[in-house]
């Protein structure tokens, strides 16, 4: 048998069509779902590469902090959909009685709306939904804690176009779902923080301070450390300190009531002890696994970060889902991990990707997260030739500011020496957030190596800008810490590695070694001060005969690339 397809040649056999729309339906593209806890952030992860952004009002959704008004949702959805893009409204709340008298209203407006999907969790709002406004797309929140086909299949069942799984289902268990559930789009995590409990169903935070973790006000009570008590007959509390002169003294064990004599192993130090605290997911080194059995739908997690959070996530998960598309056989996540290092984070693990999470799931130590870069500024627009930045944290001159382009992988480095105000022309050579609103303005002749009308494409508003950030010793060896234990996790032939990691770390922490002092990564100024990375304002590289040779190297380099 033969068919007709109009698509530039008369007929093609009925065979060689199925094995065409075999391969089309394989290679069906995964979207990148980002989160907007504002419109600014919505605009930012568009911006950046997002196909599809999740956001809230805090009244009927786990958005508390979000800065969503019926008036942004209205902008930030006709902005989304202007740019091809689509907008999931979130209405995932466990509902109260007082929470239903507000939804006639709500269900009205978010009709008129018209956004691409409403996350809902409650089956008694999903069944008010459906029958009240039957042409939105109704779409199951994670804090259902769908974990297997036969869930999946009750909620396609009900009429839901798209189920998000737990982060407790394994790569197995969503291989097995993704093939029993062909026609329902699926969407799971791949970034971001992890909850101590079950998907974000913690009554910790209730328990402990009267913040609903499940109304989106969790006080994360997993992150805080926790000290081990003695009380003395008369009453009186004291701290024991473990250190070095009594640390041989002790040992410390949990022991459950189930199961008597098994004692757990206890540790503190003088910081406390993290027994709660789960590292962020990341499973950038998993992704080809994800894009290759089709999941409709990549979320990170964040609703509560920045902008700077969401673009730079967007932006590198972007890059790593394209590039896999183009070319699937030489994909490397390593290619993109530096980037995503330097994304502030609490150290990464797999979670539940294998299967059950082990220790290093786990950071037992501390529960502050940390990154190599910090967010600096943002463009705000173009005057003629003329960027103005809006700054965002403290500038000295001799910083290298990083411009992180929507439209290059590559960041644009300018070393910066004075700054001028964009509202009085005053020039300094220090800057701070406190002169946010009036900006600093860049002349673009200061980038001597792009062209003007390239730049202006490469550097849009909203264009993210940031810098090196100096970490100290504890910092810095914790960072390696965390970086060997991923892989580890990733392959366990790297034991000695990660031990080695650990005792640099706690010897730094126990010593307390430089905690004020911090170590810059770039000089700032001086004859010593090229990083080697042809910064295309630094006037060291570009003047000094010392980097003759270099300059000649630079133009067969990447930007950003190490000489």
């Amino acid at each position: 048998m033969y068919l007709y397809t109009g698509l530039g040649c008369d007929i093609i056999p009925i065979s060689t069509f199925i094995i065409i729309k075999s391969s089309f339906i394989m290679k069906k593209k995964s979207e990148l779902l980002i989160p907007a806890g504002s419109l600014d952030r919505m605009k930012t992860a568009i911006l950046y590469g997002a196909d599809a952004v999740y956001c809230g009002t805090p009244d009927m959704s786990l958005r508390t902090k979000s800065s969503f008004s019926l008036e942004d949702l209205v902008e930030g959805i006709k902005y989304a959909h202007d740019h091809g893009k689509k907008v999931y409204l979130t209405l995932n709340l466990f509902s109260h009685n007082k929470d239903i008298e507000k939804l006639p209203q709500y269900i009205e407006t978010v009709d008129k709306l018209k956004p691409d999907g409403l996350i809902v969790a409650d089956p008694g709002i999903f069944n008010y939904v459906k029958k009240r406004a039957p042409g939105l797309e109704l779409h199951i929140s994670t804090q259902a804690n769908i974990c297997s086909s036969l869930s999946v299949d009750f909620w396609e069942e009900q009429g839901a176009s798209l189920v998000v799984l737990a982060r407790e289902v394994s790569f197995d268990e969503l291989k097995q779902i993704r093939k029993d559930c062909p026609d329902i789009k699926i969407e799971t995590f791949v970034h971001g923080s992890m909850c101590m409990t079950y998907s974000g169903r913690c009554l910790l935070s209730n328990f402990m301070s009267e913040r609903g973790a499940n109304q989106g006000s969790c006080a994360h009570s997993c992150r805080w450390s926790y000290k081990l008590k003695i009380k003395l007959k008369d009453n009186s509390e004291e701290t024991i300190e473990i250190n070095d002169q009594n640390k041989d003294l002790f040992n410390f064990f949990l022991e459950e009531e189930i199961r008597p004599g098994e004692l757990m192993p206890f540790e503190e130090d003088m910081h406390g002890s993290y027994i709660l605290n789960a590292k962020d997911l990341c499973l950038m080194p998993k992704l080809d696994q994800y894009l290759e059995i089709g999941i409709d739908s990549l979320k990170v997690e964040g609703r509560n970060k920045s902008e700077f959070y969401a673009g730079s996530v967007a932006r590198i998960y972007r890059l790593a889902i394209d590039d896999y598309y183009k070319n699937p056989t030489n994909w490397d996540y390593q290619k993109y991990m530096p980037e995503l290092d330097a994304i502030s984070n609490r150290g990464y693990s797999l979670a539940f990707h294998d299967g059950r999470l082990t220790n290093l799931a786990h950071d037992y130590n501390s529960t502050k997260s940390s990154s190599v870069h910090e967010y600096i500024a943002r463009v705000r627009c173009w005057e003629g030739d003329d960027i103005i930045i809006d700054i965002k944290n403290h500038l000295v001159a001799g910083d290298v500011l990083e411009f992180m382009s929507p439209y290059r992988s590559e960041v644009i480095l300018l070393r910066i020496y004075e700054f001028k105000n964009a509202k009085t022309g005053v020039i300094t050579d220090v800057v701070n957030q406190s002169q946010k609103n009036e900006g600093v303005r860049l002349s673009s002749a200061i980038f001597h190596e792009e062209d003007v009308v390239d730049l202006k494409r490469l550097l849009p508003e909203l264009t993210l800008i940031r810098k090196n950030k100096n970490l100290n010793l504890v910092e810095k060896s914790r960072k390696s810490l965390h970086k060997a234990a991923q892989k580890l996790e990733i392959n366990d032939k790297n034991q000695h590695i990660y031990q080695k990691q650990k005792d640099k770390y706690l010897d730094n922490k126990q010593n307390d070694a430089d905690s004020s002092k911090t170590i810059a990564k770039v000089a700032k100024i001086g004859m010593d001060g090229c990083c080697g990375k042809g910064c295309n304002g630094c006037l060291i590289f570009w003047n000094d005969d010392k980097y003759k040779s270099a300059r000649e190297l630079i133009k067969k380099k990447k930007i950003g690339e190490m000489l």
